[in-house]
């Protein structure tokens, strides 16, 4: 496998037992494998408790409003959006028939996506980092390197969440209700966060061996913003495009969470089932990934 992904890569950076086990293994190996990006963080849960506090608080430390920064960032951002794409440009969702969101709906709607883009986002940019970031984690003391994704994603999963009840409380002051579906948004946000530590194993092995991840990331970043349904609709893009915009992998989860928030309906179940079976693989790829791959990370570090 890992010749596909990089064939330049020498092959004593390779972890060739674990490789050999994928293909000869029994069942109860194949098991292991399976279950072990579960196993990891239970047996080192007290470190990653550790780490995502030191993760959240270090990230407002020394700012004189603190951890208010969480919900302050997200208003701002929110500001600039909803002006170049309200008030600028007039954009305008389509809401039911015909019927065009008014201003408010329209900033609410713009909310929703920015806050799952932004989840996702700061995993890709800061996964190939994870690695090249600690380097007295591969070198000086013997870690679980697999856990490092925990931290980061609680981190951006609590943001996630802090900024969800920012929208409530908007709605709430906007609208004048909220739906007890939005009581749904940790499940259907819950494949999305299978799929970023998938991803994050692999960006995080990946910048390793190639430094040039980071500055890819960060393309693609503003790329996903841009082909997914964060800022517009997927109506009003040719339909030559929108294939673009349907394999984005935060397009479905911005819009069931429109769905339980702002519509008042229930999600799409059955392609949120897919959806987990899908990160669910890509999960247990990424782990297989790192883990074959660590062995070499002191040597390039």
């Amino acid at each position: 496998m890992w010749k596909i992904f990089a064939p330049n890569l020498p092959s004593h950076w390779v972890d060739h037992d674990l490789l050999s086990d994928i293909h000869l293994m029994p069942t109860t190996r194949l098991l292991r494998l399976v279950a072990a990006p579960v196993v990891a963080p239970l047996a080192h849960r007290s470190l990653i408790w550790e780490l995502t506090k030191r993760e959240v608080l270090g990230r407002y430390r020394g700012a004189s409003f603190g951890l208010l920064w969480s919900l302050i960032s997200p208003f701002l951002l929110l500001g600039v959006y909803s002006f170049a794409f309200g008030s600028v440009m007039k954009g305008r969702w389509p809401q039911g028939g015909d019927q065009g969101a008014d201003q408010h709906s329209f900033t609410l709607i713009l909310f929703i996506g920015l806050i799952v883009h932004g989840f996702f986002s700061e995993v890709i940019m800061r996964g190939p980092m994870l690695i090249t970031g600690n380097p007295s984690y591969v070198k000086r003391i013997i870690f679980p390197l697999d856990i490092l994704p925990w931290p980061m994603i609680l981190s951006a999963l609590f943001h996630l969440l802090a900024n969800f009840l920012v929208f409530l409380a908007l709605r709430l002051v906007l609208e004048g209700h909220i739906d007890a579906r939005a009581i749904l948004f940790p499940i259907i946000i819950l494949p999305l966060v299978v799929l970023a530590f998938g991803v994050s194993w692999l960006l995080a092995a990946l910048g390793v061996y190639f430094r040039d991840v980071t500055q890819i990331t960060s393309v693609l970043s503003t790329a996903l913003l841009f082909t997914s349904s964060a800022v517009m609709p997927i109506s009003s893009v040719s339909p030559s495009l929108r294939p673009l915009f349907m394999i984005n992998p935060i397009t479905f989860i911005i819009d069931q969470s429109r769905n339980i928030a702002l519509w008042d309906t229930m999600p799409n179940w059955e392609g949120l089932g897919l959806y987990m079976l899908l990160a669910m693989l890509v999960a247990l790829v990424g782990f297989t990934w790192f883990m074959a791959t660590r062995r070499g990370f002191a040597d390039v570090i």
